[in-house]
């Protein structure tokens, strides 16, 4: 068991170091419904079996053409005539033995009249180059069950992909600027015994250019506090003022120079953001403040049972802060004097994430739950993580005609060549008529009109490879519940390389 773990740790190295063992945990035992394997569609799944995806079923009715052996590297000309999504499994699951794949040799629409509950199996569900009218009842399908919807369609040098989703709630979202709180303002008690445990004044000079540099700002704002009638610094002037006071604790050399220690510069530099002071977000205020957080019944999802443990948490023993994180940055140290520091904040995070478990044990008691019904580690990790587009917006409108060409003439404008200038004045009739029926005041110049009978609904694999990742990504961000997925339209535009998210 351990061999096979070692492995996969092995296999799985870089990913894991963006989603973590949970994240990969939630990616493996994950079942994705892909309908229709095109050439977006195969993509997609390539960039969920490689990272190990637990399982994967396609739905598709169609046999292989010519024109899919042409743009899709999952199928081959020996595949011609047979059912697309059998023959797409087949290659798919080559690439990642530890995935199983399944196929259904089924259009979606008879599986929706037949057997809907068909779709409420999957963690997600992928639907790719469908109608409207096949994405609106299958989306209202998996709305009423709670399942993700991720529509996608590769249509020209255009890519559109729309998220449907009641609720995604995000426990690890990797912000870009994400702050450290050190609690540098408002130590805790092991943290202040700790910062007491140095002395700068007394130490060599070995062990000052090496002491943790948030130790050399604790020290300073200790000295800095005592003078009378000193607040914390807060603004530039008060913080510029801080620095300097730390410049002149570096050690000087005989001469009376100032010695080149690197630790004391990295404390100058993080003064800013190390001083911080430390609250609750206003975004997390809002979500302690929710009907969800405050009303929790035996229906409630463990995120808002884990929510409403950390608001208690908050208003009890963390007084008025978040449960401690746990991690602090690296920085330049001894290895000895780093990892002291570190487990004083992991410890710290340790008592903390046990305490919001005692109140996610009691609000499951008071709602007739095993305790055993949120575990341990996701309690712990839920404590620890508390351009113009309107140009774009053109694209989304003709994608919408092009269905709506689709559904009075039950195929795509432009598909044969001879058609092409007859489509045209067709199309142009679908997008008046969409623009009028939502009273929308666009100008939508006829040569986008052109264009998209040209393009007679192809599929270039280019268009396809890039959306299948972009979707594959967004399905990830789905499964783990990390990161904060698009919200909720994405246009894709190779011909510019531009790319657009529209909240619709």
């Amino acid at each position: 068991m351990a061999a096979t773990k070692a492995s996969k740790e092995q296999k799985y190295d870089r990913q894991l170091r963006l989603w973590g063992d949970h994240g990969q945990e939630s990616l493996e035992n994950a079942h994705v419904c892909l309908i229709n394997a095109t050439a977006t569609g195969t993509e997609i799944l390539k960039n969920l079996v490689l990272p190990g995806i637990g399982a994967f079923t396609i739905v598709d009715g169609h046999t292989v053409s010519g024109e899919d052996v042409g743009n899709n590297f999952f199928l081959s000309n020996n595949t011609i005539g047979k059912n697309r999504a059998q023959a797409a499994t087949e290659l798919l699951q080559e690439l990642n033995s530890d995935v199983s794949g399944n196929f259904v040799e089924e259009s979606p629409n008879k599986l929706l009249d037949n057997n809907p509950e068909f779709f409420h199996r999957f963690t997600a569900v992928i639907g790719v180059q469908l109608p409207e009218s096949t994405c609106l009842r299958l989306g209202s399908v998996l709305w009423s069950a709670s399942v993700p919807f991720l529509v996608c369609k590769s249509y020209g040098l255009i890519g559109y992909m729309r998220l449907v989703v009641q609720e995604h709630t995000v426990i690890e979202s990797h912000p870009d600027n994400a702050l450290e709180d050190l609690r540098l303002l408002q130590p805790f008690a092991e943290f202040k015994n700790h910062i007491q445990s140095y002395e700068l004044d007394s130490m060599d000079k070995k062990d000052h250019s090496h002491t943790p540099w948030i130790i050399i700002v604790a020290k300073h704002l200790e000295k800095w506090l005592s003078e009378p009638n000193r607040q914390p610094p807060k603004n530039y002037k008060e913080k510029e003022a801080f620095r300097q006071f730390i410049r002149e604790g570096i050690l000087k050399n005989e001469n009376g120079v100032p010695e080149d220690e690197e630790n004391f510069e990295e404390a100058i530099k993080n003064v800013n953001t190390a001083l911080n002071p430390t609250k609750i977000p206003s975004a997390v205020e809002d979500l302690f403040n929710s009907e969800e957080c405050n009303n929790i019944t035996s229906q409630t999802p463990s995120f808002w049972v884990m929510l409403r443990a950390v608001k208690e948490f908050s208003l009890k023993e963390g007084n008025g802060s978040l449960p401690v994180r746990g991690t602090i940055p690296d920085m330049i140290a001894d290895s000895r004097k780093f990892i002291s520091l570190q487990n004083v904040y992991r410890e710290k995070a340790m008592q903390d994430a046990a305490a919001v478990s005692k109140h996610v044990e009691c609000l499951l008691q008071s709602i007739g739950k095993p305790p055993e019904s949120i575990s341990e580690k996701d309690i712990k990790l839920f404590s620890s993580s508390m351009d113009n587009p309107d140009s774009e917006m053109v694209f989304y409108l003709m994608l919408r005609s092009v269905d709506r060409f689709y559904q009075q003439h039950s195929r795509y404008p432009g598909v044969y060549n001879y058609q092409v200038e007859d489509d045209i004045s067709k199309l142009k009739l679908c997008v008046n008529s969409l623009l009028q029926e939502y009273s929308l005041n666009v100008n939508i110049k006829d040569d986008y009109i052109h264009e998209f009978c040209r393009y007679g609904a192809a599929e270039p694999h280019t268009v396809a490879a890039f959306l299948g990742g972009c979707a594959a990504q967004e399905a990830i961000k789905i499964i783990s519940h990390q990161f904060v997925p698009f919200n909720n339209t994405y246009i894709y535009n190779a011909m510019s390389q531009i790319s657009a998210t529209l909240q619709l």
